[in-house]
């Protein structure tokens, strides 16, 4: 069952009809993951204590959110915007053209950015606990990888919001903004 609201503006003007596609998790776990990256990636080794505290978020945000993408609700569940790395390709070169077609859930490109982006960030997570260990106290190695995967964190990042910025562009619709309602245009 899907909630459309069809808006009347002042002057009697109607606004186009929209849908509620993010739930409040998928929103907030979206803004604080946002957000607890740029605390860890900007205190680094120069606040460990908060750089710490902030990749513990993160790493239980990443258990959350995998969690709600196996059980939540239809827009959250991987199962329906996870598509093939051949799915993947064609939207973007649909949208290199302007032609992709609009999605009312992620689309394929945005899945995979979804995947690319939890990996990463699970491993700079995982690379970051291991360095609190005995085991890997003071490996530099560690350290090194631990760096790589928070930087190429920050590239996907770019791409992710110049997806954003594409996908806006291409279907005349404020993604940001829905990021923020959860509602979409209906069509």
């Amino acid at each position: 069952m899907t909630n459309v609201d069809n808006t009347i503006e002042a002057g009697g003007a109607r606004l186009p009809a929209t849908v509620k596609v993010w739930d409040l998790f998928v929103r907030v776990f979206h803004w604080s993951l946002a957000a607890l990256f740029v605390i860890a990636y900007a205190t680094g080794d120069e606040v460990e204590r908060v750089h710490v505290a902030a990749g513990y978020a993160i790493g239980g945000l990443i258990v959350l959110r995998v969690v709600w993408g196996v059980f939540g609700p239809r827009h959250a569940r991987f199962s329906t915007f996870v598509q093939t790395p051949r799915a993947v390709y064609v939207y973007l070169r649909d949208a290199a053209l302007l032609k992709a077609p609009r999605y009312l859930g992620h689309n394929p490109a945005g899945g995979a950015m979804i995947l690319a982006l939890l990996a990463m960030l699970a491993g700079t997570c995982i690379t970051g606990y291991m360095m609190t260990t005995d085991a890997f106290w003071g490996a530099k190695w560690l350290e090194d990888i631990h760096a790589v995967l928070a930087n190429l964190t920050v590239a996907l990042i770019a791409f992710h919001i110049l997806g954003v910025l594409l996908a806006s562009f291409e279907h005349r619709e404020n993604l940001v903004k829905s990021m923020i309602t959860g509602r979409k245009r209906a069509s």
